[in-house]
């Protein structure tokens, strides 16, 4: 087994600074002007460090890093790398983490998290804060706990997600995205979840214009949907709500309980109103 090496307190620059760099503890160090500094490394372990130039951890391995900063310009920083973990770090730069795998985000802040995480698979995040759009496209096997997202059309195809305590402003959210239950979470944006399959929420308050539609399966257990109109449009349902809809649009099947329906609007000629039932505690007003 290879000692470890020391770096401390060293200013590095140009391309490929330490390359293919094994078996390193890399302390209050700055990496400067110059693309992939530790591409192909193994084994590292990161503390008090920055990175100011593009590509810094590429095709790496086994890598931890802690007290960091991914400056703007460090951008697409971390790419098919797989056993990183990151913690109490500052990440500025866009479009980082791209098919990388056994990710550990903790107490990590995304200020410009564009098309961030994309690609990635066996993630697991705590106490992460995150802006931007497109986040987390077509990732698989993610446990989430304490995000704060903002930005538009996150988890779009993502798939096997569990997400606790969330808060997402967030339009469009979870499109094309299969198997994902979101648990006590706050979640504002319009068109919520089209497209998506075996979709859950529990114990979650959700604001959306038009959200909910083209899905199959969709569960909602125990949720408060404010402000929330034409809901349902094409999906079948399995919907017990704390409180009302404003409004329900042609659901597909199922069930929606609520205390009461702003407006239930079906059409016999795009769904066949005998596949759902609706529990309506309250005053309902029928369209068609």
């Amino acid at each position: 087994m290879s000692e470890t090496q020391e770096i401390r307190q060293q200013y590095l620059t140009g391309e490929r600074a330490l390359f293919q760099g094994q078996d390193l503890h890399i302390a209050n160090t700055t990496f400067a002007a110059g693309e992939s500094p530790l591409k192909e490394s193994r084994n590292i372990e990161l503390t008090g460090s920055s990175f100011k130039w593009k590509y810094p951890l590429w095709y790496s391995r086994h890598i931890a890093m802690h007290d960091c900063t991914l400056l703007e310009t460090a951008r697409a920083g971390i790419w098919y790398t797989s056993d990183i973990a990151v913690e109490d770090t500052v990440i500025q730069a866009p479009k980082t983490f791209r098919r990388s795998r056994g990710i550990t985000l903790k107490n990590v802040s995304m200020l410009a998290a564009a098309e961030t995480l994309w690609n990635c698979r066996d993630v697991q995040m705590c106490k992460v804060q995150a802006r931007g759009d497109y986040f987390a496209m077509n990732s698989r096997h993610m446990d989430i706990r304490d995000l704060t997202l903002v930005g538009d059309y996150p988890f779009d195809g993502a798939a096997d997600v569990q997400i606790h305590g969330a808060k997402l402003l967030s339009k469009d959210a979870f499109w094309n995205s299969e198997n994902v239950t979101v648990y006590d979470s706050f979640i504002s944006g319009e068109y919520l979840g089209w497209n998506a399959k075996d979709l859950t929420l529990i114990g979650c308050t959700i604001e959306s214009l038009q959200g909910f539609c083209y899905i199959d399966h969709l569960t909602l257990r125990d949720c408060r949907l404010l402000n929330t109109t034409l809901a349902f449009e094409y999906s079948t349902v399995d919907a017990q709500i704390e409180g009302g809809i404003d409004s329900v649009l042609n659901p597909a099947g199922g069930t929606i309980c609520a205390d009461y329906i702003g407006e239930l609007i079906v059409q016999p000629d795009q769904v066949d109103p005998d596949k759902t039932r609706i529990v309506c505690r309250g005053d309902m007003r029928t369209a068609s």
